[in-house]
């Protein structure tokens, strides 16, 4: 699979400097990681979700998570993991259809392992588990049943914790918590795809709900936990995993307080109806933090409806300019240090503190691709949903 494979391969050639290279579920963990981008999260009970996640990736979805937590009712669990095992047949079925990196969200360890036992030869269609409520003490309980159930199943599985503990928002706890969290995902750091942040589940604590015209950086509560979570778990010396940006949770029209937040000039022209749908439908307060996302040392994002998926695949493209400086950061004559304006000669490149951001950029171009000098954000996302 590839991002924007979806796409008509004479626009991604007008679109790309450099296309997104494909990947597999077997690439290397950092690509995958990389790679996640949109994580597009259903109900494990949908009926139809064998022909879901089918159509999703033809509108570009790479990575799904079938939930079995919070998105259904206690009462409905039993019911959703039979779903699972006969969905997962009808997928393993028909060899034609490409699939996303698949992920299943349960609630408690013996699950994982259940799960793996009944899927038996179709457990080779999932990529991991994603671990709600994460901390050390529930957390290596999870971590062991996935050791045991990889075991079983001789396929590679990760997991994707999620940081959402009322223990890791209040202030007293939060150092142990986030402590804990660490001695655990770095024992089992080789099975660690990413950690993912529980925002909805941070707000719930304090009797919060961001509106739509507002980022979760504007939640100041919650803007300090993800500070935090990345100071200690997102660091780039080798230490730190990939962190992802938190669910954007609006998909309707709703009443706006405050004015849009997408200036009208990259819309100019034939994409100025882009823009008012974007607005109509509060696009623009989703663009806005997934650029927040990236600033504060997040890559991608978890999703909740398909129309979330493409602004973030856009948004996570290299633009031509950081491509030009990263490449430049890291020529090999450059491993001295030193500075150097930057080739769009807008800016200073200080080689050694910039080494790290220019190794991310191009692990980033890796899989989202490199855009053409005169593309941006506005025509990726346009070729995105037309495709």
């Amino acid at each position: 699979m590839r991002h924007f494979g979806h796409v008509a391969p004479a626009v991604r050639d007008h679109l790309f400097h450099r296309e997104p290279g494909a990947f597999t579920a077997d690439s290397p963990p950092r690509t995958l990681a990389a790679a996640l981008g949109a994580t597009l999260y259903s109900p494990a009970t949908r009926p139809a979700l064998a022909e879901d996640i089918a159509k999703q990736t033809a509108r570009g979805v790479t990575s799904m998570v079938l939930c079995l937590e919070d998105s259904i009712d206690d009462c409905e669990v039993r019911g959703a993991e039979d779903n699972l095992v006969t969905q997962f047949a009808r997928l393993a079925s028909d060899s034609t259809e490409e699939l996303p990196l698949l992920f299943i969200r349960v609630r408690e360890p013996g699950q994982i392992t259940d799960l793996v036992r009944r899927f038996g030869a179709t457990a080779r269609l999932l990529s991991g588990f994603v671990l709600p409520k994460f901390t050390e003490e529930r957390g290596v309980r999870f971590l062991e049943a996935l050791t045991a159930a990889e075991a079983s199943a001789q396929h590679r599985l990760f997991a994707m914790p999620v940081l959402e503990s009322p223990e890791l928002l209040h202030l007293e706890s939060r150092h142990e918590t986030l402590a804990g969290i660490a001695r655990a995902v770095d024992k089992y750091r080789d099975r660690v795809l990413a950690l993912r942040l529980g925002v909805t589940d941070f707000c719930s604590a304090y009797g919060l709900r961001r509106p739509p015209d507002m980022t979760a950086y504007d939640v100041h509560i919650v803007a300090s936990v993800i500070a935090d979570v990345v100071n200690l778990l997102g660091r780039a010396d080798g230490t730190g995993f990939t962190v992802t940006g938190p669910v954007w949770e609006y998909f309707r029209v709703q009443e706006r307080m405050f004015k849009p937040q997408l200036r009208r000039s990259p819309f100019l022209g034939q994409a100025e109806e882009l823009r008012t749908s974007l607005i109509e439908h509060d696009m623009d307060g989703l663009l806005r933090e997934i650029e927040l996302d990236r600033a504060n040392g997040l890559l991608g994002k978890t999703c909740i409806h398909p129309s979330h998926v493409m602004p973030v695949h856009a948004l996570s493209v290299v633009s031509h300019e950081e491509f030009s400086d990263a490449e430049d950061i890291l020529r090999p004559e450059r491993g001295g240090g030193g500075v150097l304006r930057s080739s769009y000669t807008n800016k200073m490149n200080e080689v050694k503190p910039h080494r790290a951001w220019a190794e991310r950029t191009l692990l980033r171009g890796e899989v989202f691709g490199v855009a053409r000098e005169d593309i941006g954000f506005v025509e990726l996302l346009a070729a995105g949903l037309e495709h």
